[in-house]
């Protein structure tokens, strides 16, 4: 079968070199289309696995999602490290390099737009996990951990338990606004996503704040030494901080409500499926 073309990006032409012999999707070497004073990052992939019809039923085998998405992300990072890149939502595919231009004139002036937006800006990502601290457990001064002994026991260390707990959401949430207003002073945009399932998640704790920050290269240094200096500010509050990425989460201007979905905000500039035929 032929070879399609699978696009990752799009970005000014840059002032650097990509690493050499970058691959990314399906191990296929990264190459750089010109057009129109812009560039798309593409590969060529086989059609037998990203024509229509067998990405769809790819995207159900999340092996292979898994490794797609590493090699899509290998050349978003590598174009991260040199220029401000515009990304595409995973799987955005096109028949030929002609469809890959068309796709550019489209959408050249949202595209100049938004890298504009975006230029010199990378994404910081910040999550914020109450930890188990073993307090929920103890029931209070002089009651025997263990079962209860009585009815009366029994709901006494119930109602503890649910004071303790209760006591324990509302500085999560103090302790998550703060950081929040603090760290978006220091941000040229924030986003706030939804909470992280722990189930899906595999991460320890449950998240309280999931929140990206566009921020400026040159102070990242700043941004990331304010997220360090709060690690371990809250007992049994667990800060992460993840970066730095391209801005996925700022793709598109803010929401009206202040919050964005960042896998869809990314794709919204992009197409799943193929292209261009």
């Amino acid at each position: 079968m032929t070879g399609l073309r699978y696009v990752y990006a799009v970005c000014r032409p840059l002032a650097a070199p990509l690493q050499a012999e970058l691959t990314g999707v399906a191990g296929a070497p990264a190459k750089l289309l010109h057009h129109h004073g812009l560039i798309a990052v593409v590969s060529d992939v086989p059609e037998r696995d990203f024509a229509e019809g067998p990405l769809r039923a790819h995207l159900e085998d999340l092996d292979w999602l898994a490794a797609t998405a590493r090699g899509h992300q290998q050349v978003i990072d590598a174009l991260t490290a040199v220029t401000t890149p515009l990304p595409l939502r995973l799987g955005t595919v096109f028949r030929d390099d002609s469809g890959v231009r068309v796709m550019i004139e489209e959408r050249e002036e949202v595209f100049l737009r938004t890298l504009e937006r975006l230029e010199g800006r990378v994404e910081w990502g910040v999550k914020i996990y109450v930890e188990p601290t073993g307090q929920e457990e103890t029931a209070g001064p002089g009651v025997t951990e263990g079962k209860p002994v009585s009815g009366r026991d029994y709901l006494r260390q119930r109602r503890m338990k649910a004071r303790t707990q209760e006591d324990t959401w509302q500085r999560a949430e103090q302790f998550s606004g703060r950081l929040h207003s603090l760290l978006s002073e220091h941000a040229d945009a924030a986003r706030l996503h939804a909470p992280q399932n722990s189930a899906l998640s595999r991460a320890p704790g449950q998240n309280v704040l999931n929140a990206a920050y566009l921020v400026p290269r040159a102070e990242s240094e700043e941004f990331v030494e304010i997220v360090d200096r709060t690690k371990g500010e809250e007992p049994g509050m667990r800060v992460e901080l993840t970066g730095p990425w391209a801005a996925y989460s700022f793709v598109e201007p803010a929401a009206t409500d202040g919050t964005q979905n960042g896998a869809e905000s990314a794709g919204s500039t992009g197409s799943t499926g193929e292209e261009g035929s």
